[in-house]
């Protein structure tokens, strides 16, 4: 991915780039609108003490000493309404207008992990049709 040039380099490196600006210095930040922080700072993986109880059981039945690909997961925003991506439809999924959200990030990460999870396994998921034209038994 292009880094932008307004990032200072080296020992400039302003220790406030993130306060600021808006940090989105790839164009894949840029295309999703939101900093993907996890990959600069590793205070941003999962806390596991936070995890929801719906989490703590999927990863008990799934074998999982970890959250394994969910890690990935966070809450984004697509315009301006919170929401989580789903790569297996390439789209968003947002989260009900009248949720309230905590204002911890990690929270909210683990809320939209759930969220993904639950739409994935839902009827509305747009691939229960492909699933149901094309299954072997």
């Amino acid at each position: 991915m292009k880094q932008s040039s307004k990032r200072p380099k080296g020992k400039e490196k302003d220790v406030d780039y993130y306060l600021k600006s808006s940090g989105l210095d790839t164009s894949r930040e840029k295309e999703i609108g939101q900093h993907i922080g996890y990959r600069y700072d590793v205070n941003l993986t999962p806390d596991y003490k936070l995890l929801t109880p719906f989490l703590k059981r999927y990863m008990e039945i799934m074998g999982w000493q970890d959250l394994n690909w969910l890690e990935d997961v966070h809450l984004g925003y697509e315009d301006g309404q919170p929401a989580v991506f789903d790569r297996n439809i390439n789209g968003w999924v947002s989260m009900p207008k009248d949720m309230k959200l905590p204002d911890s990030q990690q929270e909210r990460d683990m809320i939209a992990r759930e969220l993904l999870i639950k739409f994935q396994m839902s009827k509305k998921h747009p691939l229960i049709p492909l699933k149901d034209a094309y299954k072997k038994f």
